[in-house]
């Protein structure tokens, strides 16, 4: 990252608020980048340290001045007072960057506590640590005039090498377009779900007469409902220019109720079309959106159909993966019989599974397949057979291997003539090759895979050998 530093050295990464979600997140982040990264937090979770197996800054003091980068991943209202005591310690020439959802107040305070010789870069990343990479994911750097030039290039090259787009700005901007991004999205959508307690409404009933929209917009609300409130509380609180986006919410509301009330309907529509004129991208916005409902619509129903069939599930969260035979779909969740594998203790094989459909995603064909290779105890079975006169075993093999059921297909042995080992040029009235083939069946399949094969061979012009080589097991 420095470029004075040597290649074979690795960049010092301390993270202060390592332990909390976030901070946790870039701590992976950081070490799968050859990053040696260190963390602390307020709460002295060292078990989270060792679940992430980085060092745990338990003398901080120490800690600081020994690392190249010190990022301030604390809550928004500790975030200038972390900054004042962490950023004189630093040594000469590292970087102190913040992960804080504002930017005006965390970039003046590393300008005024930083030393000179300590560069500074605001940073904001734009997802949360449910979000599995930061693939297509957006960060927002803010880097300053004149302590910025060393480090900025390598930092922005690093979220790009990952898959980021990276959108540079001021602070100024930067919470001027946040107090709309974050600040009126969150209130507006915590607003509907407190609207609904408000009315003491049966949120289960009502899914049952769910539109698609309806059913996204309460996702996005349970989304933020679900999360930490005293970080949202916070984003409300914290950037000043908030409370004007709040003004404005509340009188749109305002007058469009009184319009409702009034019955004026050319009012409203006035209304209505004015916001799509300036919002100037509804053709797109209801492309976006259909994509959306229609991915949704699209897996729901490759799983209606997988009823009966292996299906594989990874659970968002726990990174888990289920799989077993899909029983029953329901409007939520889903039941499996579990398939055995390795090492599955008696009691769970068939095991019936309920699991929320929320926190899956399907597999797709290849990651099942890849799933059922590494994790099920298969059955290998050989084959012998004698080829039709001309055949080449090879072609004969890439026919065999079309079949889904096999984990693995190969020729294990290659002989002369109609059973024995003897040269062809030997054996009288003979030019056909005799071929063992050895092929792995998934463990989840039944019998017939062994004989499907087997027909196979015969419809190519096989003859199998009426004395095959021992089953292997």
């Amino acid at each position: 990252m420095d470029p004075e530093k040597q290649s074979s050295e690795k960049t010092k990464v301390l993270i202060l608020g390592g332990t909390g979600e976030m901070g946790q997140w870039f701590t992976r982040f950081f070490k799968e980048r050859g990053y040696e990264v260190t963390v602390w937090g307020k709460g002295g979770k060292v078990e989270v340290a060792r679940k992430l197996n980085v060092p745990f800054a338990s003398d901080l003091e120490a800690a600081i001045p020994e690392n190249d980068i010190v990022i301030v991943s604390v809550p928004i209202n500790a975030t200038e007072e972390t900054i004042e005591e962490v950023a004189p310690k630093m040594k000469a020439g590292s970087l102190l960057m913040d992960f804080t959802s504002t930017k005006v107040k965390p970039v003046e305070a590393m300008q005024r506590f930083a030393p000179a010789g300590i560069e500074i870069l605001g940073t904001h990343p734009m997802f949360g640590p449910t979000i599995p990479t930061i693939r297509g994911q957006t960060v927002i750097l803010v880097p300053v005039k004149g302590r910025s030039e060393k480090w900025f290039p390598g930092i922005r090259q690093l979220f790009e090498e990952g898959g980021a787009h990276v959108e540079i700005t001021t602070a100024a901007e930067h919470d001027r377009l946040v107090s709309v991004v974050q600040g009126l999205t969150h209130f507006a959508y915590i607003a509907i779900g407190t609207t609904i307690d408000r009315l003491d409404f049966d949120i289960k009933k009502s899914r049952k007469f769910v539109s698609p929209v309806y059913s996204i917009m309460l996702d996005f609300v349970g989304r933020i409902l679900g999360q930490n409130p005293y970080l949202y509380a916070l984003i409300q609180m914290e950037n000043p220019g908030i409370l004007e986006v709040h003004e404005a919410y509340i009188k749109e509301c305002e007058e469009l109720s009184s319009l409702v009330r009034a019955h004026d309907e050319e009012g409203f529509v006035r209304k209505m079309k004015a916001a799509a004129r300036k919002y100037d991208d509804t053709a797109h916005a209801l492309r976006r959106s259909d994509k959306l409902i229609n991915s949704r619509i699209a897996e729901y129903e490759t799983i209606m159909n997988s009823v009966g069939k292996v299906c594989g599930f990874s659970h968002f969260y726990s990174g888990k993966v289920h799989v077993g035979t899909l029983e029953k779909v329901g409007l939520n969740e889903i039941i499996i019989t579990k398939l055995a594998s390795k090492g599955t203790a008696p009691h769970i094989k068939n095991k019936f599974i309920k699991l929320k459909l929320e926190n899956l995603r399907l597999l797709s064909e290849s990651e099942l397949r890849e799933w059922r290779k590494e994790n099920l105890k298969h059955t290998i079975r050989d084959i012998s057979v004698l080829l039709p006169e001309g055949a080449d075993p090879e072609v004969v093999l890439g026919a065999v291997s079309t079949n889904k059921n096999l984990v693995a297909c190969k020729i294990s042995d290659i002989y002369n003539g109609t059973g024995g080992t003897e040269p062809k040029n030997e054996i009288k009235g003979t030019e056909r090759l005799g071929v063992t083939y050895r092929i792995t069946i998934f463990g989840d399949c039944t019998g017939s895979v062994e004989t499907e094969v087997t027909d196979l061979l015969c419809g190519l012009g096989c003859r199998v050998r009426e004395k095959n080589l021992k089953p292997k097991k």
